[in-house]
């Protein structure tokens, strides 16, 4: 598994990068968003964890122009919460949204969940959840 990160600040780059430490995966990783962008045309990577907030370009932009060229899953990581900027997030394309400080464990099972969805090509629902 290939993943990128996109987060302009990096001490937090460099902590989600130790989070993924212990992940089998090879990660990359910009704090630049537009060569972000150029990184998930030319790795083709199986995830991409975005930040939102960036000076240059948010998340949203960032999000919008890879989704112009792939259907790469993308997971937000950011500190904001609210209903509205989760919602705007994920009507620009992104797959899911975990906010900032985020556990290893959870952020492990989300990596978990979306090799799931690549390896079947969608997500299960349980009939009993329905």
């Amino acid at each position: 598994m290939k993943i990128l990160i996109i987060d302009d600040d990096p001490a937090s780059t460099d902590l989600i990068r130790i989070l993924l430490s212990s992940y089998p995966a090879e990660v990359f990783s910009t704090n630049l968003p537009a060569e972000g962008i150029d990184m998930a045309k030319k790795l083709k990577p199986d995830l991409i964890l975005l930040d939102l907030w960036m000076p240059e370009m948010d998340g949203r932009q960032v999000c919008k122009a890879i989704r112009n060229s792939s259907s790469v899953p993308i997971l937000i990581l950011s500190a904001l919460d609210t209903p509205d900027t989760i919602a705007e997030v994920l009507n620009a394309g992104a797959d899911d949204y975990l906010v900032k400080p985020v556990s290893q464990n959870i952020l492990h099972a989300y990596l978990r969940k979306f090799t799931r969805i690549r390896q079947t090509g969608s997500l299960r629902v349980s009939q009993a959840a329905i």
